[in-house]
């Protein structure tokens, strides 16, 4: 049998069955949009992590030490100059906390004291104006770079213009010189949060120079494991912290290691979601079985017929396969259009549920080639392995008998 013969004869019997064809696929078209939209879904959320909480920076290696003593800016510099070779940059924050005036409004604010090389090392974005500078820095100007959710809560538009205006914050006036991003997903709408140079912060707000928490910018190519490992014996030595009490004693973490484990937990989640997804297939692949196998007991004297005419098992197995495959790949087609629409409605559910339209974080439905080529492949396997059992029962009834079936 010819191939245009055998694909007009294939759309000629699923023609005849539309309603039972339509019912048929269904298992299928759902599966595959489940399918679809969950991997989308997870993607986008993925995403949205990922540069919602600043973790695409890579190299960056936070740490912390808790030793007898307070650790303070010379611990910085000493840390920069004795890993020179590990990182380009070594920087820290330390923190308060005051009260903040705008007109009338008050809100309290929580405040981060940096140097003007965090800004870099932590990849800030900036939305605007521009970072603190190493004059204001030395001088201890009062100045402050706000997050955009302090932009809402003190002037009530996120987007406002406010680079030039002045603020009131603890008993001194303090001009604006930038906007940044949100550093988290999650953000206290009765709060405000900003930075200020680590000179102003240590002088005019708490009094200290001592820092909180030491981060350092690996070099370009860097292996981050094997930095953090360096770091982690550098800091007990540095500081004579014995081997046995390092892991209560030290920490460093690695933005690298956070992106690993974000990434390993929506895996986790794509794997489990495709899995309850996959369900629906198999349902699917039995009803297609089951819609085959009623086909060929509809068509014995059809195929006996054909068989009488000199067709040959190959000929009968191969137009029920193609049957069988078409089922699955129409199904597959119009289940890859619904999950493609169906993960806008979910991934928009899922942001406004569980981060808040305060986060100010989108979600975007991540749908590439493979997740679409993978639904395909599935369809194709699933129209052989479910139609290859009636494909056979069919090549090989005895035309004679077919002939005489009632």
């Amino acid at each position: 049998m010819k191939v245009r013969d055998l694909a007009i004869e294939t759309w000629s019997a699923l023609e005849a069955n539309r309603g039972r064809s339509a019912l048929t696929v269904l298992g299928i078209v759902i599966g595959i949009a489940a399918v679809i939209a969950m991997t989308a879904l997870i993607g986008g959320i993925n995403q949205a992590l990922v540069g919602e909480l600043g973790l695409s920076q890579a190299q960056l290696v936070t740490m912390n030490v808790w030793s007898d003593r307070e650790l303070t800016y010379d611990d910085v510099d000493k840390i920069a100059r004795d890993m020179a070779t590990d990182y380009e940059y070594v920087t820290a924050t330390s923190s308060g906390s005051t009260e903040i005036t705008t007109g009338q409004k008050k809100a309290e604010i929580y405040l981060q004291g940096v140097k003007p090389v965090y800004f870099k090392a932590t990849g800030t974005k900036f939305l605007q104006g521009r970072a603190i500078s190493e004059v204001e820095e030395a001088k201890g100007a009062m100045v402050v770079v706000l997050e955009q959710p302090s932009i809402r809560l003190l002037f009530g538009d996120p987007n406002a213009e406010v680079v030039g205006q002045t603020v009131r914050m603890g008993n001194n006036d303090y001009t604006i010189v930038g906007v940044v991003e949100a550093a988290g997903a999650s953000i206290d709408s009765e709060s405000a949060s900003g930075f200020v140079p680590f000179s102003t912060l240590s002088t005019r707000v708490t009094g200290s120079q001592a820092v909180d928490t030491i981060m350092g910018f690996a070099r370009e190519d860097s292996d981050m494991d094997t930095i953090v490992t360096k770091t982690t014996n550098y800091l007990g030595n540095a500081f004579n912290i014995p081997e046995d009490e390092r892991e209560d004693s030290i920490w460093v973490y690695s933005m690298k290691s956070m992106i690993d484990s974000v990434n390993a937990t929506m895996s986790s989640f794509s794997i489990l979601m495709t899995t309850v997804a996959s369900i629906s297939l198999l349902v699917g692949g039995i009803g297609i079985m089951n819609m085959m196998l009623t086909n060929v007991t509809e068509r014995i004297r059809e195929i006996g017929l054909r068989k009488a005419l000199g067709a040959r098992r190959f000929d009968i197995t191969r137009q029920f396969m193609l049957e069988s495959v078409c089922l699955c790949l129409i199904g597959g087609l119009i289940g890859v259009v619904l999950g493609y629409v169906g993960s806008f409605a979910l991934t928009g559910l899922v942001a406004d549920a569980f981060m808040g339209e305060e986060s100010g974080t989108e979600v975007r439905p991540i749908i590439d080639a493979g997740t679409v080529v993978m639904a395909t492949t599935i369809c194709l396997v699933t129209g052989i392995v479910f139609g290859w059992y009636p494909a056979r029962r069919a090549a090989r009834l005895d035309p004679v008998e077919s002939l005489h079936y009632q």
